[in-house]
């Protein structure tokens, strides 16, 4: 594996880099493990690195849906707006466990807490929707990037938060129509956003979001899209 100099980045950020994310095939079976670090270089993506992911998108009972804007500390899409949390499970048995994707619900109650502050109690997996899964490659910069297959996640609930900056700069709910103007002026390059959220933005969100009684008709566990 590639040698590469962490020692200008955040020291939180660089102690995560040594977690262990789970590797997979296109098919997202289980091939193995490997540190996130690895897991985020390149030169690891280009030869077909691939690890699971999850995108949470948590909405209140007003229907407005929670984004946060990434913290400058961050290694990979730094300062980014993006959906409610993306992160990853960890190979570890809890975050393993695949029957109706348990394992990846455990981790974003997870990273819920960790990031935002939400207490476990108030999102457990079981209150979260696991609707479908996403395949997407994209460069951060030249020396990192994500190559994911990524849950797509929903939850509605009020919850309280309490972000940790090192990770969450700001954070806000929007309505569509809000999200169609960050999103236009992302075109724009007035804002930057992370390109799995445009991706899914300008594919499923609305449709979904739309439905937010009613997604048992969305829900697909057996294609993954290719985007």
């Amino acid at each position: 594996m590639p040698e590469v100099n962490t020692d200008h980045l955040d020291e939180q950020q660089v102690q995560l880099l040594a977690e262990m994310c789970i590797l997979i095939d296109e098919n997202d079976n289980k091939v193995g493990a490997d540190t996130k670090k690895n897991c985020h270089l390149n030169e690891n993506i280009d030869k077909g690195l691939l690890h699971r992911a999850f995108s949470v998108f948590l909405f209140n009972t007003e229907n407005k849906l929670l984004l946060q804007q990434r913290s400058n500390a961050k290694i990979t899409f730094p300062d980014c707006f993006t959906n409610t949390c993306c992160s990853h499970p960890l190979s570890h048995p809890l975050e393993l466990e695949e029957n109706n994707a348990i394992g990846v619900r455990r981790a974003a109650q997870r990273r819920l807490k960790a990031e935002l502050g939400i207490p476990m109690e108030q999102v457990t997996p079981e209150e979260i929707s696991y609707l479908t899964r996403i395949h997407y490659k994209a460069k951060s910069d030249g020396i990192w990037g994500e190559h994911e297959i990524d849950y797509i996640l929903f939850v509605q609930k009020d919850v309280a938060l309490n972000p940790d900056p090192n990770e969450i700069q700001s954070y806000c709910y929007v309505t569509q129509k809000e999200l169609k103007q960050l999103l236009d002026k992302a075109a724009k390059n007035e804002v930057k956003i992370t390109p799995w959220f445009k991706l899914i933005a300008e594919t499923f969100l609305f449709k979904w979001w739309d439905n937010l009684s009613n997604l048992n008709k969305f829900v697909d566990h057996e294609k993954i899209h290719r985007m």
